[in-house]
């Protein structure tokens, strides 16, 4: 193996093949070997052999998720994703409880969602709308209030941000949680009397949180403004929960889109499939509207009472997709 492996390393991708494909078939029962193998064969973008060893150590240990996550890497990286996603799909099948592991359902989200991914839509949006002010909930690592334009006046949102680089000039981050931010501050003030052109929630995974969010930032904005939602696309039940038992955790942040779908259905609402989780786009606004804060309540107990498999049965008449595709995309933040 070793010799294949220095092979791959100095670029002789065929006598790199041949070397560990040897060493691979001398210890069938192996599975580190094959692994090792793979890894060698993936660095060097040869995806066919990584692909051969991986199925071979699955053959010793089917139910390693890893291994799984990495065969399935190398069918899309030779360009077959539905099998890729069909790999997924079959493991998560044999894993009826309990935590998949975020790296194996992210995956599959990602396969269930092909296209450029969230982060790459905010970028866009951002390009298109050149907001004059933006609010973010939820900013964590700064990866998304990150892609704030220089001319924007940003304003970020969180308990406990972890950045740990440069923001773009005019970008503050407030270090609480969103109700005492929105108890404590004048937005509009902080804005310099701007109202907010684009907002973004990604904060508190659950419903009554999302709300409130949605219902303080609608108020502050101009009716031509846009606000997006992420984690509206949950992958399944389990992930979907209130209670988080997974590390890929969407939360009940889905049932935000059936209770404005409700009570507030002259918004324009479409949600791009877009990985991992989602981005619904709402236009439309009206800052006067005090219908959702009035029934605030009744509204968080009704939809609490929504069980999942009922809008999971109703998910493409309450989410509206959207096509992930930029034109497309650009059309309806556009409309």
């Amino acid at each position: 193996m070793a010799f294949g492996l220095v092979a791959y390393q100095h670029g002789d991708r065929r006598g790199g093949a041949r070397l560990v494909k040897i060493a691979a078939a001398a210890a069938p029962r192996d599975a580190a070997l094959q692994c090792q193998g793979a890894a060698a064969a993936a660095g060097a973008a040869d995806h066919a052999v990584a692909l051969q060893l991986l199925e071979r150590a699955l053959r010793i240990r089917p139910d390693d998720r890893s291994l799984v996550v990495q065969a399935a890497l190398a069918q899309r990286a030779l360009g077959d994703d539905r099998a890729a996603a069909l790999r997924c799909e079959q493991a998560l099948a044999r894993i009826p409880v309990g935590d998949p592991g975020y790296a194996l359902m992210a995956l599959a989200a990602r396969l269930r969602m092909p296209g450029p991914e969230y982060l790459e839509h905010l970028a866009m949006i951002h390009g298109w709308l050149r907001p004059r002010a933006y609010v973010e909930i939820g900013v964590a690592s700064g990866n998304s209030i990150g892609l704030a334009g220089p001319a924007t006046r940003a304003i970020g949102v969180d308990p406990a941000p972890e950045i740990g680089w440069p923001l773009p000039p005019n970008t503050t981050v407030f270090s609480q949680t969103s109700d005492d931010f929105f108890a404590t501050h004048d937005l509009r003030g902080l804005l310099g009397g701007l109202p907010v052109d684009l907002a973004f929630i990604d904060g508190m995974h659950l419903f009554e949180f999302a709300l409130r969010d949605f219902i303080n930032l609608e108020k502050y904005c101009d009716p031509g403004a846009t606000i997006l939602f992420d984690d509206c696309c949950p992958f399944d039940r389990r992930s979907a929960e209130r209670e988080r038992t997974t590390q890929f955790w969407t939360g009940d942040v889905w049932r935000i889109i059936p209770a404005l779908r409700k009570y507030r259905p002259e918004l324009h609402l479409r949600t791009i499939t877009t990985a991992p989780s989602g981005l619904c786009v709402l236009r439309g606004l009206d800052p006067g509207s005090r219908v959702l804060e009035d029934n605030f309540a009744a509204i968080v107990r009704e939809f609490i009472a929504l069980d999942y498999a009922e809008f999971d049965s109703r998910r493409n008449e309450y989410l509206n997709p959207c096509p992930n595709e930029p034109e497309r995309v650009r059309q309806i933040v556009l409309s």
